[in-house]
């Protein structure tokens, strides 16, 4: 995927920035990089990195079509069923490829889970989603493609910090040659960006580097270390299946609350309620969940289709990722991968 390792948080972040008019190249390339690494060397990036890392560097036509060509909110009320996106998305190619990834790292997997508080299948889940386990993790120069956001202007500030931080990544000895990813700057098995890199890229394995390019433990510490970060709560499970009565009045249990972040995929959840209340009101969970759980009713291809009491936890995945299509799946696939 080419939105991954926080390009969601890249473009929660961009709503903070004024978007300018498609003509926002206001200087040439060339001089639109000199700032930047004047930047970069007044936030201590070497010399010798900044050379290496910024040599031949020329804006790309291709990112600049890809981030202009990015949708925008939606007007419609309505959503795409979940269902097709979930038949799609946890496969049984994703679902062998995340059971081979963790029998591969049971060992590892288990220090983490004890270490994070986070259970290996989510890790795993969210590495499957990510980049396919490893097999997909995007092949444009990541300094050119930031460069290039970064100058166009469409959300310079976002960008700009991410080049740096690039920079900063490079200077830890990763050769320019590796810093390959999507065309919005996440990289490695993760994706994660260059910003979430530097903050919370963790080494899993003790060899002093967290390398979440070609390193499983570094990867799934590093993805346990963001999800700590985010909030999960040991113990707790993201969601289960819940059975809804017939005629049930989800008038009286929607929510009131407008999120500020991600509107439309919060619109979708009920209010917040505990399990014991839930069951009063016959929602019946399929799966064991203590009575003093909060949870959130989502039921969201509609009468009659799969219903889920979601967590806080489930608000945690949606720190990776702000779509309920994206979160459902890596829940789904994560039971799937230890069922």
């Amino acid at each position: 995927m080419i939105t991954r390792a926080l390009l969601s948080l890249a473009l929660a972040s961009a709503t903070l920035f004024t978007p300018v008019p498609a003509a926002a190249q206001d200087m040439p390339f060339d001089a639109y990089l000199q700032i930047l690494i004047a930047r970069a060397r007044a936030e201590g990036v070497s010399e010798a990195t900044i050379s290496r890392m910024t040599q031949g560097l020329e804006p790309s036509q291709r990112v600049v079509e890809l981030d202009r060509g990015q949708p925008g909110s939606p007007t419609s009320s309505g959503f795409p069923a979940l269902a097709p996106y979930i038949a799609t998305h946890v496969d049984a190619a994703r679902i062998n490829g995340g059971r081979s990834a963790y029998s591969r790292s049971s060992g590892t997997i288990r220090a983490i889970e004890n270490q994070y508080g986070v259970p290996g299948e989510i890790l795993v889940a969210i590495w499957g989603h990510e980049t396919a386990y490893g097999n997909v993790t995007g092949s444009f120069d990541l300094a050119q493609a930031l460069a290039t956001l970064a100058w166009e202007g469409r959300r310079r500030d976002l960008f700009a910090t991410e080049f740096v931080d690039l920079l900063k990544v490079a200077d830890k000895g990763y050769p320019r040659s590796q810093l390959k990813g999507s065309w919005a700057g996440a990289f490695g098995n993760p994706q994660f960006l260059p910003s979430v890199y530097l903050r919370l890229a963790t080494d899993g394995d003790g060899d002093g580097r967290a390398n979440i390019f070609s390193n499983d433990a570094d990867t799934l510490a590093s993805i346990a270390n963001y999800f700590r970060d985010a909030g999960w709560r040991q113990g707790q499970p993201w969601g289960v299946r819940a059975s809804v009565p017939s005629g049930f009045d989800w008038g009286a249990v929607r929510s009131k609350v407008t999120a500020p972040v991600c509107p439309r995929v919060h619109e979708r959840h009920s209010q917040w309620k505990t399990v014991r209340e839930w069951r009063a009101l016959g929602v019946q969970p399929q799966r064991p969940l203590a009575d003093d759980v909060m949870a959130s009713l989502f039921q969201p291809d509609g009468a009659g289709a799969p219903a889920w009491l979601l967590t806080a936890n489930y608000r945690v995945i949606l720190e990776y990722n702000c779509s309920n299509y994206y979160a459902m799946s890596v829940g789904l696939l994560a039971d799937e991968i230890v069922r």
